[in-house]
């Protein structure tokens, strides 16, 4: 509910400001801390490299085709495809591992002999963090070609099947806060909630819920990690193959840890809920702690050993930090929406378990702040991811989200506060009139019943009402609260079950409405249930992002395959520099784009492939010239002049650059007589 500190000593408003305030500036603080010395981690693998490059056309084919990726990937059989332009496969079977030691690389051997022409790689994987990874690009051998292969437009993990498998993933999320919260709302906060039917109608729809959502997952994983059919979810030799995963194998692990639960969930409710003696309950009490703890964290260890936090920088670190965010929100979350139950639903509330649920929600506020802060770091990495990237964005809006949270929390907090002190004020009389007659239940009673608010019922306790099954005892609790229609019930009636299990059926919707009247009477429980439901109402739209949130790639990996992507004139081993260069004459039909490759880019002899693209296709122009400058050892101009090849298109073979370095190439277009211009791009050679 709250993520104040509870106040000490008079004044109960001033306090939980100052702690929220704190807390606010020491998150403001940590976080500008983390991001200005975060240092690369992974999560979403990302394709950073490729050999031939996107868009390259080379001179003659080459043996094979080779990916980049940020992290480990898993492949299969046809996890990268080389197409030529008529669709046939191109390539000669699975891809194999070229990594030894460096950065991730597979690679695809291609057919001999393949003819000039432009070739379509499409590749999808899953990444070491379980989720499916998936693209497609084109290189040119020659020269560029029509081609029938249409370049994917959906990513892996979309479509039906992709959305069908987010919504398990937020339902199961969903049931284990609902589960593990609720639990610990009732062992932690309000012992006597055990017995109380809607906090265990939450609790195992909580349980039912999560169980109903790791089976669909489970059945899913198949098809949106593969290709993405519904069909597929039945397909015996995916669903083998999904078991012999990590996930897969986690989502095994949680289905296990649930059969364990509804045990506990079982005594809980059951053996727990009826037991009367103290001294055993107490006893009862330790053992269900400690079962549930152990249950809460092996179930939310299923997310961190196969998600996010099992890949990248410090797994070690970051698994059981992942599982302390994960319980931390079970607990605010989960115990808010037991809280919101029981204010609505019950009459038997203390204001000292809404108290004790204040400190467990504080609690598990600093616990989020401080894992959230670490798990930023890894995903982040920086203020440019933090704000330029997807992930980064929707991170910013989940921060908001919470501030919202705290906000509301803030003034739950007080209602909090009037309902503590109006239930000690009240508690004071009838403890005296309690003590007098020799009865510490008694008191204990009147307090719980004045905490409440039974105004108006004359001290009559509403929820004893609720328990009567005989009728004769409905009718004699009936006069005594002076329930119309009910105390003129003759007490013959005691002896007709007929009219005894009708006479139970109104004194059931008369309890009813006499409970709501006197809920609805009390200012105190009233605002603080209003204020708890906008705490819930943000919480489940904070549940989504979050959900969200550990489907996206993260910033710092998008980041880094831009990176890889736009980083055309890095050379690679047998690889090529590409480059776009646009460029305008100033005259008639003078604008257009040069591209250029140049390959292996590297010190020695080199081939040079230019095409002049116009507005309307390939541009022939009466003149192209290059020249490379090398100006930190005064080398060049070094000119080229390339020969024209077809429309557009022009060659240079075997152009000597004498060292590594950074060149300057100047390009020189004319399009007519008078027209001309150069442009100017640094390349970096070997």
């Amino acid at each position: 509910m709250t993520a104040t500190a509870p106040h000490f000593g008079p004044s109960p408003i001033r306090r939980p400001l100052t702690a929220a305030a704190l807390l606010a500036v020491l998150i403001s603080v940590l976080f500008g801390m983390v991001l200005a010395g975060a240092s690369p981690a992974s999560a979403h693998a990302a394709l950073t490299g490729s050999d031939p490059q996107d868009g390259a056309v080379v001179a003659t084919a080459p043996e094979e085709v080779a990916l980049t990726f940020s992290e480990q990937i898993a492949v299969s059989d046809d996890s990268i495809r080389v197409l030529d332009p008529s669709g046939e496969r191109a390539d000669t079977g699975a891809p194999r591992e070229l990594t030894d030691g460096g950065p991730v690389r597979y690679g695809v051997a291609l057919h001999s002999g393949l003819p000039d022409g432009t070739y379509t790689v499409a590749w999808q994987a899953v990444s070491a963090d379980s989720h499916p990874v998936s693209g497609a690009f084109t290189f040119s051998i020659g020269a560029p070609s029509d081609t029938t292969v249409a370049l994917p437009s959906n990513e892996a993990g979309g479509g039906l099947v992709g959305t069908l498998y987010g919504i398990a993933r937020y339902a199961a999320y969903a049931g284990f806060i609902l589960l593990a919260g609720g639990s610990a709302f009732v062992l932690a906060c309000w012992r006597r909630g055990a017995g109380e039917r809607p906090l265990q109608r939450l609790v195992v729809r909580g349980w039912i819920t999560l169980t109903a959502a790791t089976l669909v997952m489970l059945l899913l994983r198949n098809p949106y990690t593969g290709s993405g059919k519904l069909a597929d979810a039945f397909d015996l030799d995916g669903l083998q193959a999904v078991l012999d995963t990590k996930p897969g194998a986690a989502l095994v692990s949680r289905l296990l840890l649930l059969g364990a639960s509804a045990l506990f969930v079982a005594v809980l409710f059951g053996a727990y809920a009826k037991r009367e003696d103290e001294k055993e309950k107490q006893d009862l009490t330790f053992g269900l702690t400690v079962g549930g703890a152990v249950l809460a964290i092996g179930i939310a260890g299923t997310w961190a050993l196969a998600e996010h936090a099992s890949t990248g920088l410090q797994p070690g670190v970051a698994m059981p930090v992942d599982v302390a965010h994960l319980l931390a929100v079970a607990a605010w979350l989960g115990g808010l929406a037991a809280l919101l139950v029981a204010l609505y639903r019950t009459p038997h509330i203390t204001a000292d378990a809404v108290r004790r649920f204040s400190r467990v929600a504080f609690g598990s506020v600093v616990v989020l702040a401080a894992t959230g802060l670490y798990q930023s770091w890894r995903q982040v990495g920086s203020w440019s991811a933090l704000t330029g990237t997807w992930y980064g964005q929707l991170l910013l809006v989940k921060v908001g989200l919470v501030a919202a949270i705290l906000a509301v929390a803030w003034f739950s907090r007080r209602w909090t506060g009037r309902l503590v002190d109006g239930a000690a004020d009240t508690s004071v009389g009838t403890a005296a009139d309690a003590s007098a007659d020799g009865s510490v239940d008694t008191a204990a009673d009147a307090s719980v019943d004045a905490s409440v608010g039974t105004h108006g019922t004359g001290g009559t306790d509403v929820a004893a009402l609720a328990g009567t099954a005989e009728a004769t005892e409905v009718t004699e609790a009936a006069k005594a609260a002076e329930v119309p229609g009910v105390a003129e019930v003759p007490d013959a009636a005691a002896n007709d079950p007929e009219r005894a299990a009708q006479l139970a059926r109104q004194r059931a919707a008369l309890t009813a409405t006499r409970n709501k009247r006197v809920r609805d009477a009390d200012s105190e429980r009233s605002g603080l249930r209003r204020s708890v439901l906008m705490e819930a109402g943000v919480a489940v739209v904070l549940l989504a992002v979050t959900t969200v949130l550990t489907n996206t790639e993260p910033g710092r990996t998008e980041e880094e395959a831009a990176r890889g992507n736009t980083a055309a004139t890095a050379p690679v081993a047998g690889g090529q520099v590409n480059l776009s260069l646009p460029f305008d004459t100033g005259g008639q039909n003078g604008k257009g784009t040069v591209r250029l490759d140049i390959s292996p880019a590297r010190s020695g002899a080199n081939d040079v492939h230019l095409w002049i693209d116009g507005p309307d296709g390939p541009m022939d122009v009466p003149e192209v010239k290059l020249a490379f400058t090398l100006e930190s050892k005064d080398i060049g101009p070094l000119p080229v002049v390339p020969d024209r090849l077809a429309p557009g298109h022009l060659t240079a073979s075997d152009v000597q650059i004498p060292m590594a370095g950074d060149w300057k190439l100047a390009v020189t277009v004319r399009t007519s007589d008078i027209d001309q211009t150069t442009i100017d791009e640094n390349v970096k050679i070997g």
